[in-house]
This record gives C-alpha cells, structure tokens and sequence, in this order.
C-alpha cells in the first residue's frame, strides 16, 4: 500500500544551500584569474592567457548559477504561474554557450601563434598553474556533493575539475619549457586546454539545449515510471504521459491512467501515495487524469487485469 510523507519532502529539491560553496568557488577564481592574467601578459604565456579566460568565464558561470538558485526561491505570479525557475535553465544554456564561445578565442588565437612562437618563462607558468590546481581542486570538491541534484552545480563541478586538469598539464608543459626551451608547446597547450573545456561543455551544451526545450530530463527514466504506475492498486495502464523540466532541478509529469472502475474511489483516496514514490523517480509535480474500465467478472481483484490498449 502506499506510505505516507514520513517528516521529509522531496518536492523542492535542496540545491539552494549550494550558497555558500558557490560564493567560496567565486572568491577563490576571481582571486586567481587576476593573478593569472597578469603574469600570463607580462610573461607573453598564451596557455595562462587562454586559462584565465576560461577562468573568467567560469567566474560569470558562478555567478550566474548563483543567480538561478536566488530566482528558485522567487514566488509564482498571475502571468509566471512556475515563477522564474526556468531561468536555471537557460542560465546552463548560457555558461555552456560562453564556454565553446571561450574556445573559439583560443583556437583563434592559437593558430595566430603556430609560427611565430613567443619565448615564455616555463617556471612562472608553472608555479601560477600550481595556484590552479589547489584553486580548482577545493572549488571542484565544493560541488561534489550537489553535481548530481542539479544541472548548474553540474556544470560548475565539471568546469572547476576540467579547470584542475588543465592547470596540472600547464604545470608540466612550464616544466619542459624551462628546461628544453621548446616554447611551442605553449601555443600546443593552448589548444589542449579549448579541447578539453569544449568535451567538458559539450554534454552540459545538449542536456541544457534538451531541457530548454522541455524535454524529458536526463535524470527521468520513463520505463521505471511505468513500472511503479502499473504495479499501483487499482491501475491497468498508463499513457499520454508528458514529462518536463520546471527548473534545472524539478520537473513536472501529466499523464492518463486507466483505473478499475469499482476502485476509483479508492484509487482516488491513494493517489498521494503514489506521487510520493514517484518523487523518487525525479518526478516532483505529478497530475493525473483517469479513466475507467470496467472488471470482467463481478469478484475480480484490482490490479489483475492489464487489457487495457491505448
């Protein structure tokens, strides 16, 4: 049978207390990438120059999906009966438009410098990049734990730790430059740095492009959803369902359910305990619309016929 809400609610999921780790993600890059930029020009190092870019990108990112988090809480009007929770979305469509926007700079600036190598000093990029990577790895660890729940705290987890990658190769291509004077690789490291921000953004760049359009959530599996509807006391079948995002982190379903018809009424009583298991699934505002069929026989039990076709 279904439970009752046991003292805690799924329907709001809890990605606004990422607050505070946004807020320390935000501090620690806006520090490094004016470090960044001013030893990558005074140093001519096209690798620091093109990271601080990402960096500064990923800072506007930040404070962006901070954005989105202070709109979720913002009440529902007459004119936006969701409120601005959609704005989390195409908050995640930006950051990942200004990151592949960010890798066609570097790729640009990349191929400028492919034959006029400019002499970079390899112990100052790899002391800075050193910077990067304890910068980046503490932001990264900050959104660990909410990567999952939410496709904006996603996408910060995924720039922070690509962002840790790429300073770690940074520190090892200074340390062959100091010691071979191949000043080359700066301009080759240039590169890698926009192919790996540009498969980081990528899956961020179709999912959010897939949520923007209201399809169904990644983390919606529509066969578990039939499966648990099906299995409920008195339902022979489901269909025109409809699943979509309300914001970066709820989504919403309507749906068609074939009811016995001497069970309705208690099909109707139950209903609660079936949106509630369906907020394990990701669905966290759940409409229904019946329908009923009759028993084939007088004594049939609810829950053994399943005839029903669409």
């Amino acid at each position: 049978m279904p439970h009752e809400h046991s003292g805690h609610d799924h329907h709001h999921p809890e990605v606004t207390n990422a607050t505070p780790a946004f807020l320390i993600g935000i501090t620690l890059n806006v520090a490094f990438v004016i470090i960044e930029l001013i030893v990558g020009l005074s140093s001519s190092s096209l690798a620091l120059v093109s990271d601080a870019g990402h960096n500064a990108v990923d800072v506007i990112s930040l404070l962006l999906a901070l954005l989105a988090f202070k709109m979720l809480k913002v009440k529902a009007t007459e004119n936006y009966s969701y409120g601005y929770k959609k704005l989390s979305i195409l908050i995640s469509l930006l950051n990942a438009l200004f990151l592949i926007i960010t890798v066609g700079f570097i790729f640009y600036e990349g191929i400028r410098r492919i034959n006029d190598p400019v002499e970079v000093p390899g112990k100052i990029v790899s002391f800075i990049a050193l910077i990067g990577i304890f910068v980046n790895g503490i932001s990264a660890w900050l959104f660990f734990k909410g990567k999952e729940k939410d496709i904006n705290t996603r996408g910060a987890y995924l720039h922070m730790l690509s962002d840790a990658i790429v300073s770690a190769g940074v520190v090892i291509a200074g340390i062959i430059i100091y010691f071979t004077n191949w000043f080359w690789l700066d301009t080759v490291l240039s590169f890698v740095i926009g192919l790996v921000i540009l498969v980081a953004t990528w899956r961020l760049l179709i999912d959010s492009i897939r949520l923007a359009l209201d399809g169904t959530p990644p983390n919606v599996e529509l066969h578990k959803i039939k499966e648990l509807v099906i299995k409920f006391p008195g339902v022979l079948d489901i269909h025109h369902i409809h699943i979509w995002p309300i914001s970066s982190s709820e989504n919403a379903m309507t749906a068609h359910l074939v009811v016995h018809q001497n069970n309705l009424l208690q099909f109707e009583k139950d209903k609660a305990g079936l949106k509630h298991a369906l907020l394990h699934l990701n669905i966290h505002h759940a409409t229904f619309e019946t329908e009923t069929q009759p028993c084939a026989t007088p004594d049939c039990v609810p829950g053994e016929e399943h005839e029903h076709v669409h």
